[in-house]
């Protein structure tokens, strides 16, 4: 999500209603806790892509299919992975996957289970969803299947959804786990997802669904991508207190992005945070200027950490290295995801995390 971007393309289509068909829900603001991403799972969640109104033809779709496949099948050599497609899809994925890939009966669209997945919390020593109703990314996308995800999945595990009160993804959001999230404005102070609901109120809502203390919030960039700019590809919590960004290595003073990216940085700095900065890739395998080459849209998995490569030999080294320093004892295992990055994404976008509790 690291600029500059479209990201991906907007698809109009429906939207589930927030309110419709959730199971009975215990009240908000009822001590919910996310923990941090590094912190142990019990797996990893992904979503089987299958739409060719999002991907337009079969050939295209195959490649990114095959690159879920790659990230699956490399997380589930440290954890458990479920792959979420409707049954129809299962033999299809099912052909690709690695046998310690279980496939679950939940009908998918497209393959961003950050955002359409649902948000895990503990409540005392139960797991519950902590729920954030996805609504296409404003409704530019289809989302018919992909907006009732988190309520199947709760149905499928036998737990409860917890309502927060607001329609937006859990990748516009980055939480240490220890009462600090931070997000950037655009994605969720926006007419198309939280009309009528002010900076504070969202905030405060943000705050019980996580179970934080405090928000630190960007401006982010209102209307030039599908997320409006999430925060999970431009900086990352990697402990309490520590941050890592991605920034490009010369920013470009018209570029909204990077502008937004630069002013997320210094108010970071100025919240007190550690921050440590890793480049941009500048030789990368992919030239488009929508391309997303973050380095910080990494995911923390039982025992590793599955990160991208861009083919720029330097500064794949140096966001190796770093992650390496920040996660000491892990496992760095880098993929090729480029078709993720064309799309506006990357791996911590595809997956979702089931804490142990």
């Amino acid at each position: 999500m690291i600029c500059p971007m479209k990201r991906r393309t907007f698809i109009a289509g429906g939207m589930a209603m927030a309110s419709s068909g959730l199971r009975p829900a215990l009240a908000a603001n009822s001590g919910l806790h996310v923990p941090p991403e590094e912190s142990p799972h019990q797996a990893t969640l992904m979503q089987w892509p299958v739409s060719l109104k999002v991907y337009g033809d079969r050939y295209y779709l195959g490649m990114v299919q095959q690159t879920i496949v790659d990230i699956a099948n490399a997380i589930a050599e440290f954890e458990p992975v479920i792959m979420l497609a409707d049954a129809s899809d299962h033999v299809g994925a099912r052909r690709k996957l690695s046998d310690a890939v279980e496939l679950w009966d939940i009908p998918t669209e497209d393959l961003w289970c950050r955002d359409s997945g649902p948000l895990f919390a503990a409540q005392g020593n139960e797991l519950v969803v902590s729920h954030i109703q996805f609504n296409g990314w404003g409704q530019r996308q289809v989302d018919k299947r992909d907006s009732l995800i988190a309520r199947h999945v709760a149905d499928r595990l036998g737990i409860q959804m917890v309502p927060s009160g607001l329609i937006g993804e859990a990748g516009g959001v980055e939480h240490d786990g220890h009462g600090r999230p931070i997000a950037h404005a655009s994605s969720w102070v926006n007419k198309n997802r939280n009309p009528n609901i002010s900076r504070a109120d969202i905030g405060a809502k943000l705050k019980a669904a996580y179970g934080a203390d405090s928000i630190i919030w960007g401006e982010g960039v209102w209307g030039e991508d599908i997320t409006d700019y999430h925060i999970d590809s431009l900086a990352r919590f990697t402990g309490s207190g520590r941050v890592l960004i991605n920034l490009p290595k010369k920013p470009d003073r018209y570029d909204p992005f990077h502008q937004a990216a630069l002013e997320t940085h210094d108010q970071l700095i100025a919240a007190g945070l550690s921050v440590e900065v890793i480049p941009e890739p500048v030789k990368r395998r992919v030239k488009s200027v929508d391309f997303v080459a973050s380095y910080a849209n990494y995911y923390a998995c039982n025992g590793a950490i599955i990160a991208a490569q861009f083919g720029d030999a330097e500064t794949d080294a140096i966001a190796k290295e770093a992650l390496a320093r920040h996660y000491p004892g892990r496992d760095i295992v880098t993929l090729n995801v480029d078709p993720l990055g064309e799309l506006g994404g990357g791996i911590h976008c595809a997956t979702q995390q089931m804490p142990a509790i």
